[in-house]
């Protein structure tokens, strides 16, 4: 049996997609069978894995609104071990309330998990930014959860409440496992990132908060416009090396 990991945070502009993509693609990089599945209604997912073609167009939305079935709305990617399950046209209609509402409520997205998982599957769940319906539903089907943390001031107001919300949804769902807080978009020469991260892995207990952080690197935003991981566009980048190393951590774990 495969196992899901939830990639969640308070506010967005983290690095949370970018988290997710790379992650996944770190993972099946490995030979690990690897499913990303695309829950944030912005639909970004499919920029940074290149799949925003026409023949993209359906996916997680319109299969719960029952417009088409399950091997329809998963996508291979450049990767062989690596597929994709997109937002679908939610993110170019912009109804968002119905699909929070029917992803938090329909059985089909536990199926979906579920069926994945039987295959042997990692499945990598990327959230909408926040703690709300989707966020939780994904927690209650996950046994694994990444915070992304940008390392900026304003990031440390979102600390507390995303712990609360993990907190919570540990209650709900016993097989859960915090892997902890991961810092992105660090900047070893700006003073503001520095004490953001000193601060962040002072008042917190180690084990919460990852030893690898992820450093701002252009390299990094090239390979997103570019519609590619960044680990495989630029393996030697410093941040693909980042997110190789917590790619090679979270395998251990996910076994």
């Amino acid at each position: 049996m495969g196992r899901v990991l939830a990639v969640i945070s308070q506010k967005g502009g983290v690095g949370k997609t970018t988290t997710a993509i790379n992650v996944a693609a770190g993972l099946a990089m490995r030979g690990v069978k690897t499913l990303v599945i695309d829950a944030d209604p912005q639909g970004s997912v499919r920029f940074g894995l290149g799949l925003f073609g026409n023949e993209y167009r359906v996916g997680l939305s319109d299969f719960l609104a029952g417009e088409c079935d399950l091997h329809e709305i998963v996508y291979p990617t450049i990767l062989p071990w690596l597929r994709a399950v997109l937002a679908g046209t939610v993110s170019d209609d912009g109804d968002h309330d119905s699909y929070h509402h029917r992803f938090s409520t329909s059985p089909m997205v536990r199926t979906l998990v579920e069926r994945a998982r039987e295959r042997g599957y990692v499945v990598v769940i990327d959230t909408p930014p926040g703690l709300g319906l989707i966020a939780h539903a994904v927690l209650t089907m996950s046994e694994n959860v990444v915070v992304p943390l940008q390392c900026e001031p304003l990031a440390l107001q979102t600390t507390s409440q995303i712990l609360r919300g993990v907190r919570a949804a540990l209650a709900d769902n016993a097989g859960l496992t915090f892997d902890g807080i991961l810092l992105t978009m660090y900047e070893a020469a700006n003073p503001a990132s520095e004490r953001v991260a000193t601060f962040v892995r002072s008042q917190l207990p180690k084990e919460l908060v990852f030893d690898v952080a992820i450093p701002r690197t252009d390299a990094s935003i090239e390979a997103f416009a570019a519609g590619q991981p960044i680990v495989v566009r630029a393996p030697d980048d410093p941040a693909a090396r980042a997110y190789e190393t917590l790619a090679g951590e979270l395998a251990n774990r996910l076994r």
